[in-house]
C-alpha cells in the first residue's frame, strides 16, 4: 500500500513521540506500507521544524527522514480536479500522480472535503483514521 504523507503529519511525526504520525512513519515498512513524500512536502518540514524545537528537528533528520520514498512533484493532472486549496494542489496532485492509495494529513481545514469521498480513487485521511482503518479492515 502506497501512503503520500504531507507536511502536516511530517511535522507532527517529528514534534510527538507518541501521536499516530510517528507511529505510522516508524512502522510503515514493517507493514508493508510504502511512505512517500515530495521534495515539495520536505521542503516546508526544514523551512518549520525548528519552530517545534531542537528535539523535533533531531528526530526528522535522525529518525524520519530517512523512513521516506520521495517521489517526483507534480502540478498537472490529465484529469479535472476541482480543489480549492492552491497551496495544497500539488500534494493532491503529486499523490495522485504517484498512483497512492492513500494522501495522509492533518489540515482537515483544506483537505477534510475530501476524508470521506477521496478523489479518483485516493482515499484522504488522518494518520490515526487510517489506523484505525487498518486494524479493522486489515489493511496492507
Amino acid at each position: 500500500m502506497k501512503l503520500f504523507l504531507d507536511t502536516s503529519v511530517l511535522l507532527a511525526a517529528s514534534g510527538s513521540e507518541k501521536g499516530a504520525s510517528r507511529l505510522l512513519l516508524l512502522s510503515a515498512a514493517s507493514k508493508g506500507w510504502q511512505a512517500l513524500s515530495s521534495p515539495y512536502c520536505l521542503a516546508e518540514v526544514e523551512k518549520n521544524v525548528a519552530r517545534i524545537g531542537a528535539a523535533a528537528q533531531q528526530a526528522w533528520r535522525r529518525d524520519l527522514r530517512g523512513k521516506l520514498t520521495l517521489v517526483h512533484d507534480c502540478v498537472v493532472l490529465d484529469r479535472p480536479l476541482t480543489f480549492d486549496a492552491m497551496k495544497d494542489k500539488p500534494v493532491l496532485i503529486t499523490a495522485l500522480a504517484a498512483e497512492c492509495d492513500v494522501l495522509l494529513t492533518l489540515d482537515r481545514s483544506d483537505f477534510g472535503v475530501l476524508f470521506e469521498r477521496g478523489v479518483y480513487g485516493l482515499h484522504v485521511m488522518t494518520p490515526g483514521m487510517f489506523l484505525r482503518r487498518s486494524m479493522n479492515e486489515g489493511w496492507r
